[in-house]
């Protein structure tokens, strides 16, 4: 089953293109990262597929127009952004209380039994919570929600290494099943390499990079290369170079791993890596690093 389907989505705000023809296709299931630096699209993206904003194009959510049919998509989607946006008057147990009036797929106790792992106590209010402790209130609310799609728009953002852990691991274990799906932004893509099954780079609101993990991890290979195989190595075509302490790092796309080895140490490249090397090609605005 097909989850999320755009073909030619576009937005405009006055002349800034904020969406440029992107093309899109989310299987049920998975688990996608949608990586661009500030201002690529990636919030017009989201509010799109939200319901949250009009747009030119085709776009269907779970098969519906989340333009046209937002109030009933929203049964099956739920969004995490900032965790601010939970009110910091209300009690944590005022928090139950009101998703489980205002959402029929909502499981209070199952809500409940997450929220036993945490320190959080039901007659805390949000205030009193550090921000950690509100994303694991805000998690805990969301995951006992049965939605079929989740949004998750720079969910860690502000919390400390611990509580980002905490937050994906929870996010694996108590909430993936491998039907739901889970689209994701963050700008902290060492931390949810293991965890997606897809990436997506946008760039000036187009697609400039599409692979699964698996692909991923087939294709790339970085190679350390001392000095005097430095010129081998570039003959080799690389996609990207850096400098680092004592030597080269080059980057391969689809390079023969025995021939990198007699020029240095062969490893993994991060999604970091790759994404470096796609914004600094001069042919990805025109979509060609594909």
């Amino acid at each position: 089953m097909i989850c999320i389907e755009a073909r030619g989505l576009r937005k405009a705000y006055g002349t800034t293109i904020a969406l440029d023809g992107v093309d899109l296709r989310v299987e049920e299931g998975r688990i996608l990262g949608l990586i661009g630096p500030n201002g690529a699209g990636k919030t017009t993206a989201l509010n799109a597929i939200l319901g949250l904003t009009p747009y030119y194009g085709e776009l269907k959510v779970l098969g519906r127009d989340p333009w046209a049919e937002r109030d009933l998509l929203m049964r099956d989607v739920c969004f995490i952004a900032d965790v601010a946006v939970l009110p910091r008057w209300m009690r944590v147990s005022h928090a139950l209380d009101y998703v489980a009036g205002v959402h029929p797929r909502f499981d209070r106790a199952k809500a409940e039994s997450l929220l036993a792992k945490t320190a959080i106590k039901r007659a805390s209010k949000v205030r009193e919570l550090s921000k950690g402790m509100v994303a694991q209130l805000h998690l805990s609310l969301v995951m006992a929600i049965d939605a079929k799609l989740l949004v998750l728009d720079e969910p860690t953002l502000g919390l400390d290494i611990l509580y980002r852990k905490q937050f994906y691991d929870s996010l694996l274990n108590d909430y993936f099943d491998r039907s739901r799906t889970i689209l994701v932004t963050t700008h902290q893509v060492e931390e949810v390499q293991d965890v997606l099954t897809d990436i997506l780079f946008i760039d000036r609101g187009r697609i400039v990079l599409d692979r699964t993990m698996e692909e991923f991890e087939s294709r790339y290979l970085e190679v350390v290369v001392r000095p005097d195989h430095v010129a081998a190595a570039r003959a080799l075509r690389p996609i990207h170079e850096r400098q680092v302490f004592g030597g080269s790092v080059l980057l391969f796309d689809r390079a023969d791993r025995q021939q990198l080895a007699a020029l240095g140490d062969v490893r993994r490249p991060g999604i970091a890596d790759l994404f470096v090397a796609v914004m600094g090609s001069p042919n990805q605005a025109q979509g060609a690093v594909r």
